[in-house]
């Protein structure tokens, strides 16, 4: 192992970009790790998806973020991170894993699927998106079972179940029903999350009214077979219905196995890493977090918009930390820092 910086970054998503970013700034050696490719949870975004906010509310690095219209596209997105990773000359090794995380004398060392390295500090921003929440119920592994959507096309005259009750799984089922799919939505709730988007709710609720899309609300699915999906209702009401696909869009949460590698506390309810708010440290010294994976299970608390200004706190946080630590005059012919 010859490589140590100064900060080794745990995801490449926007946040994790932002902060290397302000590394760079700062004069401090960087590497950015991620186990998919850049911004790779947008890669899993659906393909025609528009995002709800403004170009300029994305933007990072003080790059401009330039769209064809109000409400850039996922493919702009992905251009645009690109775009600003090659102007930074980012330090990216992307496609390795971290298998582990050492905590030694001066430094840490990080332990991938492609080698080793150190660095003085850690800032953990893995984001959630890449680990979808799972229904834990038989069937869940077939083949016929996804946590994502992407687009409609392929599912024209099938038995679609949307289990979820967000944007996405709203989204999703409107899409296929429009693309001329067999939609029936599933939600544990007897109503639909008050945050899904103003213009999409309704849209959602008169074709269920009409009957173009079915609803079970207050159920939840307990088993998936190969042509069929087993839906339990209240008074434990079980009803089997004929299914081609399943999505099952109940959420995602962070990688807790890297906050586990670096001993960070987290909290017993929310999972999320207990913080310093001004600095982003952790309960360990000098690790620190960036982005979405601050908010554990609440991961609506944190976007991009708000997570992308996370960096420069971390960055600043660190050189003032960097500051601190001096080598004093030793009294016992030992020189130590504080």
């Amino acid at each position: 192992m010859n490589e140590t910086y100064d900060v080794i970054i745990i995801g490449a998503g926007p946040a994790g970009l932002a902060t290397a970013i302000e590394a760079e700034k700062a004069g401090l050696t960087h590497c950015v790790l991620d186990k998919g490719g850049i911004v790779n949870s947008l890669q899993h975004f659906p393909a025609n998806m528009t995002f709800f906010s403004t170009p300029e509310l994305l933007e990072i690095g003080e790059l401009p973020f330039t769209s064809a219209s109000m409400r850039p596209t996922r493919a702009e997105g992905l251009e645009y991170y690109r775009r600003v990773a090659d102007h930074y000359a980012l330090n990216l090794r992307l496609y390795e894993e971290v298998t582990a995380i050492r905590r030694r004398a001066k430094h840490f060392e990080i332990l991938t699927t492609r080698g080793a390295l150190a660095g003085t500090t850690i800032v953990l921003a893995s984001g959630y998106y890449d680990n979808p929440n799972l229904l834990g119920v038989p069937g869940e592994s077939l083949a016929k079972v996804s946590h994502y959507y992407n687009e409609p096309y392929s599912y024209y005259r099938q038995r679609v179940a949307v289990i979820g009750g967000r944007n996405s799984a709203a989204i999703a089922a409107l899409e296929l029903f429009r693309h001329g799919a067999e939609v029936t939505v599933i939600h544990r709730r007897e109503q639909f999350d008050s945050g899904i988007k103003y213009w999409i709710l309704p849209d959602l609720l008169n074709r269920i009214k009409k009957g173009s899309i079915a609803a079970h609300y207050n159920s939840s699915v307990t088993e998936i077979r190969s042509d069929a999906i087993v839906v339990c209702g209240s008074g434990a009401t079980e009803h089997v219905l004929a299914n081609d696909f399943v999505f099952a869009l109940i959420g995602y949460h962070p990688d807790r196995r890297l906050l586990a590698m670096c001993g960070v506390e987290v909290d017993a309810d929310t999972e999320a890493p207990l913080i310093d708010t001004s600095t982003f440290a952790t309960s360990v010294p000098g690790v620190y977090v960036a982005g979405s994976i601050a908010a554990g299970k609440n991961n609506n608390k944190i976007f991009i918009e708000n997570g992308r200004h996370h960096g420069k706190t971390v960055i600043d946080a660190i050189c003032r930390r960097r500051r601190r630590v001096r080598v004093q005059p030793p009294e016992d012919g030992k020189s130590r820092r504080k």
